[in-house]
């Protein structure tokens, strides 16, 4: 079995105006302060300037080729960085703030650092909906990059305990504020051509996005070179293997279920049911902290209930499928 060695948890403080306020000094000052957001925690930092935008990369052992997504207060901040078409503006005025992630030109002339771009004439942006996350917007004054607050390619981080055991002490500020709504990230849409591209699905559903502004192409995008978060291969990783859509556990195998299945569950050693009654939003919610529960366990694989292919199911699978990718160099065996 693993055991998880004592955590330091000093620089976690729930989440108050005071505290708040600290959070947005150190942010404008060039450090790192983990928040909560509607989807999981952000590790931000000032998005204008390189040396702060580097240490995210640095902290989170982050490929430079994988770009960062800029949180803004509303529409008018975001125009200040992003170009919008109608499309953009009809996004923003439905899902707004929320979770839903925006792929745009770069608008010429925004401080926003390259880094944050990885290089790309592009610019990932989204204006959050979570009470937390938009307080701490108006105490920095400025737009914060944040990815998700974990080492790179791990789990997500949907409490302030998960940033602290994924990143100790290399942040400065830990915000809390309870679990994640959401718990999955969110929705990446690139409107960048003329053919509007889904990246990454999430909460705000394809469906919901043509119902907006029309057809949307599904894109695979390239790992080698992602212009958005969650494109890489392998992603939102545990150590222990994942099986997924199982019907049944083997034996020594842990067991991620979903839905009432009692016989699945005959062999597990573990037992973990992302929703009783199979309910995608409150699976959604659990995922990532039943996945950081399960691989603390110590055990040899965790099987995967099947999920359903639809709504947010889309999104959980998603991630599931990134999660039990092969590191590189290694087979499927």
């Amino acid at each position: 079995m693993q055991h998880k060695q004592y955590l330091a948890v000093s620089n976690i403080v729930p989440a108050t105006p005071d505290t708040i306020a600290q959070a947005g000094a150190l942010i404008a000052a060039g450090k790192l302060v983990a928040f909560p957001t509607e989807t999981v925690f952000g590790l931000g930092a000032d998005a204008t300037q390189g040396k702060a935008v580097a240490a995210i990369f640095a902290v989170k052992g982050r490929p430079s080729i994988n770009p960062l997504i800029v949180h803004v207060p509303d529409v008018a901040r975001a125009e200040q960085h992003a170009l919008f078409d109608a499309r953009a503006e009809e996004l923003a005025t439905r899902f707004w703030p929320g979770p839903l992630t925006m792929v745009l030109k770069r608008r010429p002339g925004s401080p926003i650092s390259e880094l944050v771009s990885a290089g790309l004439d592009s610019i990932a942006i989204r204006v959050p909906a979570h009470p937390v996350a938009r307080a701490l917007l108006a105490a920095a004054g400025r737009p914060i990059a944040a990815p998700s607050a974990n080492r790179s390619g791990r789990i997500s981080a949907t409490t302030a305990i998960h940033v602290a055991e994924e990143l100790g002490e290399r942040v400065n500020l830990i915000l809390a504020s309870g679990k994640s709504q959401l718990g999955l990230e969110s929705t990446i849409v690139d409107l960048t051509g003329p053919q509007a591209v889904l990246l990454r699905p999430g909460a705000i559903t394809v469906e919901e996005i043509e119902e907006a502004i029309g057809p949307v192409t599904v894109g695979e995008g390239d790992p080698d070179r992602p212009n958005a978060p969650g494109q890489l291969r392998r992603h939102y990783a545990p150590a222990t293997k994942l099986r997924l859509n199982a019907a049944m556990a083997d034996p020594g195998e842990a067991l991620l279920a979903f839905g009432p299945n009692p016989f699945a569950a005959k062999h597990a050693v573990k037992v973990l049911n992302l929703s009783d009654t199979g309910d995608l939003n409150e699976a959604a919610a659990n995922l990532f902290s039943m996945l950081r529960t399960l691989d603390g366990g110590g055990y040899h694989s965790i099987a995967v209930m099947p999920i359903p292919a639809s709504g947010l199911g889309i999104a959980i699978n998603d991630r599931l499928a990134r999660a039990a990718a092969p590191p590189d160099g290694d087979s499927n065996d």
